[in-house]
């Protein structure tokens, strides 16, 4: 298991965030705000994907005001996304679980004292949101839209918020490249005990967004780092959530369900793997039991993979092994040798 960085435990509505809670997984709706049965309707799609948290843009006061008929209608807890106009803030906060704000853009920090009194009074986490795009122009002048900059602002905003004595924190601090956004979290780690947000910015359509997510979330997931996450996707809701957990299963972060490990295909192979692992991976989908499961196509690497899986298919030439914890239970034809695969799975995770 991954040994995380120790941080604050806070919650947004019951989902507890740093500590020694879940990793959560969050995303963003796209309709507008003021179109609540649509927006509702977006938040229901998160739930059912597995989203544990939600977001709403709040870009003008219809969208503020839509907030509480929102909330009334649905079961995530409901973040409000506030940029530029620090009084859709203070509406907000009479309905949402969560303001984040974007430091840099907010202005005056007597806004942000505001915000912070609004949250303060009805028990509101802050998520201070620092952006590399839009760093506030003192930061930009020093540092340009760096890491540095970055890690700069957030601490700037971290300490005014706690000098009013706020510290129901958590942190962002986003790039729409790998490198700055894995070097800030970096910086900023060791120096405060927050929950953070993790997320590349901007990462683009389905496949560059889950390479550049994967590399950077699961970079920092492996060291220890984050406490709550967005996939950014331009494409459907869905999408964010699905990738958000791979990324969390397969990084070992917040193992779940299966890790199949199957073979490249190659000129070795003896079987129609492609096929059967498709076919595995349908029939599986609704184990949530965390187990290593081994699918392998020939002799090279089967039997030593098998030995490792808790549950395994070495395939030979029309024939093949099921294993369970290195020892063979069956011997059999090609063709029976998934469902005697899936059925073994199936016992170990009611055991489990």
């Amino acid at each position: 298991m991954i040994k995380r960085y120790p941080t604050k435990k806070i919650f947004v509505g019951n989902v507890a965030v740093g500590g020694d809670a879940p990793i959560s997984t969050q995303s963003m709706t796209y309709s507008n705000t003021h179109d609540v049965a649509a927006t509702v309707e977006q938040i229901n799609r998160l739930h059912f994907a597995g989203a544990d948290i939600v977001r709403v843009a709040v870009p003008d006061m219809e969208d503020a005001l839509a907030l509480k008929s929102i909330k009334e209608q649905i079961s995530l807890p409901l973040v409000a996304d506030i940029h530029y106009n620090y009084k859709l803030a203070l509406v907000a906060a009479e309905s949402v679980d969560c303001i984040r704000f974007n430091p840099g853009n907010i202005g005056e920090k007597s806004r942000i004292k505001e915000i912070v009194k609004a949250c303060q009074e009805r028990n509101l986490p802050i998520r201070i949101g620092v952006n590399a795009g839009s760093l506030e122009k003192e930061f930009e002048n020093k540092y340009g839209q760096t890491a540095e900059g970055m890690v700069a602002s957030a601490e700037y905003n971290i300490k005014y918020l706690e000098d009013l004595g706020f510290e129901d924190i958590k942190i962002s601090l986003k790039a729409s490249d790998v490198g700055r956004t894995v070097d800030a979290y970096r910086m900023l780690r060791p120096k405060n005990h927050y929950p953070f947000h993790l997320g590349v910015t901007e990462a683009g359509t389905l496949f560059h967004a889950t390479v550049k997510s994967s590399i950077g979330l699961g970079t920092l997931l492996l060291e220890g780092i984050g406490d709550t996450m967005r996939v950014s996707i331009t494409g459907e809701l869905e999408e964010e959530i699905n990738v958000a957990r791979a990324i969390l299963k397969d990084s070992g972060a917040m193992p779940d369900g299966l890790n199949i490990i199957s073979c490249p295909t190659c000129g070795r192979i003896e079987a129609d793997l492609v096929t059967a692992v498709s076919e595995i991976e349908k029939r599986t989908a609704h184990i949530k039991t965390p187990l290593n499961v081994s699918v392998m196509g020939c002799v090279v690497n089967a039997i030593g993979e098998a030995a490792h899986a808790d549950v395994a298919i070495a395939y030979g030439k029309g024939k093949g092994l099921v294993m369970v914890k290195g020892d063979v239970v069956a011997n059999l034809d090609e063709a029976e040798l998934v469902d005697r695969f899936v059925l073994e799975v199936e016992k170990m995770a009611e055991r489990a």
